[in-house]
């Protein structure tokens, strides 16, 4: 009797099924609200028009950055290379 149950398939239980699906589902939300917002290239396009108002730069030298520390938490971050006065 025990040899036939070696050949047979172990049955997994539907409630391990589900919570393996479950987790799949909760890690392609996350990986999908990490993702930069569509509107980051307009703005740092608008930040760079506006500093050229003012001084000469390159695109090269503005970075915009926008970091998920938590799910109620995000944090944008901007770095300008200013040139030296001459």
């Amino acid at each position: 009797m025990a040899l036939l149950e070696f050949f047979r398939p172990k049955k997994t239980k539907t409630a391990n099924v589900a919570k393996e699906r479950l987790q799949i589902i909760v890690a392609e939300r996350r990986s999908a609200s990490q993702s930069t917002p569509s509107y980051i290239p307009q703005l740092k396009q608008d930040i760079l028009d506006v500093i050229r108002k003012y001084v000469q730069i390159s695109p090269e030298q503005v970075s915009v950055t926008l970091d998920q520390k938590d799910e109620d938490l995000s944090v944008l971050e901007l770095n300008v290379t200013l040139p030296e006065d001459r």
